[in-house]
């Protein structure tokens, strides 16, 4: 009678220790699981969200980037996008619409920045430039970026 109720009592102290195992590491495997399934999306957004600055120059103080939406997504909230500009080697952030220097946006063949639509991005406030050559780079929220070097 000894043995069994010794073997009742290691029976369920073994069930509890598993059940408190269990409640420890199931929120924990719940919360991996979301983060897995976050990074996923926004490395699904990132890689479906593509652009390409496929030329730039500048005329009387203006500085010109056309940028292409080469990836799989309409991209919106250009306004929030971060570029910068500058002399190779001394360039910096420029602010969407206002202060000088600051950029504004165009979308040249579509209503939106859908796939294959370009946006002209106009970098104003700046004298004309000395001949040398500048850097021009486009960071999307979504991490998606892009550079171009040009010079005259």
């Amino acid at each position: 009678m000894d043995k069994i109720i010794v073997t009742a009592l290691l029976i369920m102290a073994s069930v509890a220790s598993a059940v408190m195992v269990f409640n420890a590491i199931y929120p924990a495997i719940g919360q991996s699981s979301d983060a897995i399934t976050s990074m996923e999306r926004r490395l699904d957004e990132r890689m479906k969200s593509q652009i390409d600055i496929i030329y730039a120059s500048q005329s009387s103080g203006t500085v010109l980037a056309w940028v292409k939406n080469i990836g799989d997504v309409r991209i919106v909230a250009s306004n929030s996008a971060d570029v910068f500009f500058g002399p190779q080697g001394n360039f910096t952030r420029i602010p969407y619409g206002t202060g000088t220097p600051h950029w504004e946006y165009v979308i040249e063949n579509d209503s939106a920045w859908n796939p294959r639509a370009t946006l002209r991005i106009s970098i104003l406030g700046y004298s004309p430039l000395n001949p040398g050559r500048y850097y021009v780079k486009m960071v999307l929220p979504s991490g998606a970026t892009n550079d171009y070097f040009f010079s005259w």
